[in-house]
């Protein structure tokens, strides 16, 4: 429990001044509280080293932490774990986009998890509080991109996998009749 509230305390610091694109700007934050309560309340993780990387998850990625900070602060499996579900921001938006599909299947089991967990929240929020100028063709690009990241993690935990695909029924815009 002592290491899961440093890692709350960790992320918010890290993520203090950033922002969701929704139209509220809601406090970054969330993003990362939402993970945990999603695979410890809805998927029954109780594995705390993949509850610390889901808080963690964006820190490397969106801030100035680094791999050797997280392996200081939580050790080297979560530290591992937060790399793998890291985007290298260094590349353009669409290689990073086609990355995430080809490493899905080749991570390790507890990244999956985050990366499930991420993708659920990601379809709650663009179906309740979408970045402010996302169309419907924006949010339908995203969904299918995010099912096409989930499709290649299949098999590494059912609930996860059955709440992904509810959220992903229950968001998905419809297409406008031509």
């Amino acid at each position: 429990m002592n290491q899961l509230i440093r890692a709350f305390a960790f992320a918010a610091d890290k993520h203090r001044n950033q922002r969701r694109k929704d139209a509220e700007a809601s406090p970054y934050i969330n993003h990362p509280i939402a993970l945990a309560d999603v695979l410890a309340n809805e998927a029954g993780i109780d594995d705390e080293r993949v509850l610390l990387a889901a808080v963690l998850h964006d820190t490397i990625e969106d801030t100035d932490t680094s791999h050797d900070e997280l392996v200081r602060w939580f050790g080297e499996e979560v530290a591992h774990i937060v790399a793998e579900v890291t985007d290298d921001k260094s590349l353009p938006k669409a290689e990073r986009k086609r990355l995430q599909i080809e490493h899905a299947a080749h991570v390790g089991h507890r990244a999956k998890l985050v990366k499930l967990a991420d993708k659920i929240c990601n379809l709650r929020d663009i179906a309740t509080m979408p970045p402010a100028d996302w169309s419907d063709e924006r949010k339908r690009e995203y969904f299918e991109w995010a099912k096409r990241v989930v499709d290649a993690l299949r098999g590494a935990h059912a609930g996860l996998e059955a709440l992904f695909d509810e959220a992903y029924r229950q968001g998905m815009p419809p297409r406008r009749a031509a």
